[in-house]
């Protein structure tokens, strides 16, 4: 259904802050999962160059951190936008609440600078300091991006785990910020978080070499290119879906309106059915396909246990089922469909120590960064969309938490267009660095050197 634009213009209008928050955060997001995962990646390749004194894995190295470097610079950007969201869009959770979730953002300030600075040092470095001491500069990034990710998503954990406060008559007269930051959904949630990030890193940089592997590129430059961040991500792929399992019990749990949304279950019941795939109207969902006592199984380990459905739910309090439903599902399917891929590698590897020669493999793996990015998306709109109304679960709703004032609805189209010219930009920059310094049909030693010093 179409939203009239007056809606969206409206004072104290939620649909336009909510756009253009979910806007930032989903084009933001992909720039974080590469901010967290890419250093451990050129690390190793860095290591592993000097341990064995390959070539490919010098240039592989050296090209992957020029590129970190240019999405750190354009993540950066996106990344003070949020920060200004949250205030100006959000005055209503940020006048009532920051004192509370202020904590995580200020120590996520210090890793990101501990971030830049030692980026800055790993890149300039990267010729004028001993190999040891430039590979020992790269520690800190990975440390610290990796808490970047934690703190900030710590912040979100509370927004569904409110704790650590006191309030009285609609004033906080107790605030333990330590307390609200290491909540109950603190640990599942950092956790899904910073292995999707691993996850969307390794299939996105694994795709770009299999592209280029199907147009005939099959060096070992180009291999090791695929190889290492596909055996990175699938390594961990098993590792999400056992901690996705762990978050959905904690959903079960905790937030019983949301895993209703997530199973489009409306009637309460004793063994109560997992569903895949439907669509959720007249309070029933139509055409999905239905495993008997599966979701008192997944959520409980007993086929016969009770799961609260949505008719326990206010109407008012129901998140809008459809969106979430179908946004587990797919996050769900993709991530079996990355399993399958780690599977199919690890028996090609076990069999013949080499991954699979087929096409068709290469066409997976080709896909499966996009893949893997839908995934991810399809998770963080079932994390939040699942706790509508609230923007504080349980405590504070949506239309209380925005900015009353007028006008707000005008930042969303400037939003898009400043986003759209980031992502133009920055796609630019990174097909001239690679159109400037091509890599070498078959790269040998002093072809690395001239590209190095370049």
């Amino acid at each position: 259904m179409m939203v009239p634009h007056s809606a969206v213009l409206a004072a104290g209008s939620a649909v336009a802050p909510r756009s253009q928050m979910g806007f930032s955060l989903g084009w933001h997001i992909i720039l974080a999962c590469l901010g967290v995962g890419l250093p451990g990646l050129i690390l190793f390749l860095e290591w592993r160059g000097h341990r064995t004194g390959e070539t490919a894995y010098r240039l592989l190295a050296r090209r992957w951190a020029r590129a970190m470097g240019v999405l750190f610079a354009v993540g950066a950007v996106s990344g003070t936008i949020l920060s200004f969201e949250m205030g100006l869009l959000w005055s209503g959770l940020m006048e009532h609440y920051g004192s509370v979730i202020g904590l995580p953002f200020a120590i996520e300030g210090f890793a990101f600078f501990i971030e830049a600075i030692f980026l800055g040092i790993y890149l300039y470095g990267w010729d004028r300091l001993s190999p040891r001491a430039h590979l020992m500069a790269g520690v800190p990034i990975v440390m610290a991006g990796a808490l970047s990710a934690f703190f900030v998503v710590c912040a979100n954990a509370w927004m569904n785990s409110p704790q650590g406060f006191t309030e009285r008559h609609g004033r906080l007269v107790s605030v333990r910020p330590w307390s609200a930051m290491f909540n109950a959904a603190t640990w599942p949630e950092t956790t899904h978080m910073i292995l999707a990030a691993f996850m969307v890193t390794g299939f996105t940089v694994a795709s770009v070499y299999a592209v280029a592997m199907l147009r005939g590129r099959r060096d070992r430059y180009h291999r090791l290119g695929l190889l290492v961040p596909l055996t990175f991500a699938c390594c961990v792929t098993p590792l999400q879906i056992v901690v996705g399992d762990w978050a959905a019990r904690y959903v079960a749990a905790e937030q019983p309106a949301k895993l209703a949304a997530m199973e489009g279950l409306y009637r309460s019941e004793h063994g109560a059915p997992e569903s895949i795939g439907g669509l959720y109207h007249h309070d029933a969902l139509h055409g999905a396909i239905h495993v008997p006592g599966g979701l008192s199984l997944l959520t409980h380990g007993n086929t016969h246990a009770y799961v609260a459905g949505l008719d326990g739910v206010p109407a008012d309090q129901r998140p809008p089922v459809n969106i979430v439903h179908l946004s587990f599902d797919t996050m769900v399917g993709i991530g079996f469909f990355l399993l399958a891929l780690g599977a199919w590698l690890a028996w090609s590897w076990w069999r013949r120590r080499e991954p699979p020669g087929s096409p068709w493999f290469l066409r997976a793996v080709a896909v499966s960064g996009v893949a893997a990015v839908i995934a991810m998306e399809a998770g963080w709109v079932t994390t939040e969309v699942g706790r509508q109304p609230w923007i504080v679960y349980g405590v504070l709703r949506v239309k209380d938490a925005v900015n009353p004032a007028g006008g707000i609805g005008w930042g969303f189209p400037v939003l898009v267009a400043v986003y759209v010219a980031l992502t133009v930009a920055t796609v630019y920059v990174l097909r001239y660095m690679v159109r400037r310094r091509p890599v070498p049909a078959a790269p040998q030693e002093h072809d690395v050197t001239e590209y190095e010093v370049s």
